[in-house]
């Protein structure tokens, strides 16, 4: 049971800002502890939009501006972890079209002109989505579909070849049974947000899931966090996108 206690806390402290301590002898290497975080990931996009639900709630007297804060404030939580991911790839796919390196450029610390632009566009794009969101009510769905995006990312665990030690070594770790059981989980949850809504945002997620990552694969040569994290941002952008235009 401590192993999974464990998993809980390191997936907060590696998907999220929120502060959780350990202690020195703490195993955090073992099969129970990488599964289970892996396992909990769907709660981050859980817990994360109930903090910014809440915290619209309480700024919602100014409107507009209450949309833009927490629309950020979202992106804060997770400490724009998947938002520089974006910056990394695509500073990587244009320089691949010239024949350099993609992944060594991927894992040069500095940032090209090509991964501003993508980055700052791309976030303003969530941040405008987000806060419509907001403001027209949708923030159950919003909720929901932070939920499927990591729920996708479960997905591409059990289907994708990683260029990563750690990635590899969670995939060694987290089985079907730990995605299926995750799924029916948060699946409930997701129904009891937006009823019977949810199952086809979730089939329709997960297949855009893996079609990004598999465009990302084929452009790149390999998959690594980076393409995961792009993966989830464009994967939240679309599914918040396709929800403004059929349910709100």
């Amino acid at each position: 049971m401590k192993a999974y206690y464990l998993g809980l806390k390191l997936m907060f402290s590696y998907f999220t800002i929120l502060p959780m301590p350990f202690k020195k002898s703490d195993d955090l290497s073992s099969s129970e502890t990488l599964a289970s975080m892996l396992f909990f990931l769907p709660l981050a996009g859980l817990v994360l939009g109930v903090m910014m639900m809440l915290l619209f709630n309480l700024l919602h007297s100014l409107a507009w501006l209450a949309a833009l804060l927490c629309a950020l404030g979202y992106m804060m939580l997770y400490g724009f972890l998947h938002t520089e991911a974006i910056m990394d790839v695509a500073d990587a796919i244009y320089a691949s079209h010239s024949g350099k390196d993609a992944y060594a450029i991927i894992k040069e610390p500095s940032v090209g002109a090509m991964g501003v632009l993508w980055g700052v566009s791309l976030l303003l794009t969530k941040v405008a989505i987000l806060s419509f969101l907001l403001l027209s009510g949708g923030v159950t769905l919003a909720i929901a579909l932070f939920m499927v995006s990591r729920l996708a990312l479960q997905l591409l665990f059990l289907t994708q070849t990683f260029r990563s030690s750690f990635l590899t070594q969670l995939k060694t770790h987290f089985k079907p049974t730990h995605f299926l059981l995750s799924l029916a989980l948060f699946g409930s949850v997701g129904l009891v947000l937006l009823g019977w809504y949810f199952v086809w945002l979730l089939l329709f997620g997960l297949v855009l899931s893996f079609t990004i990552t598999q465009f990302l694969k084929k452009k790149l040569g390999f998959v690594n966090g980076d393409v995961l994290g792009t993966t989830l941002e464009v994967t939240e952008i679309l599914l918040m996108l396709l929800g403004a235009l059929l349910w709100l």
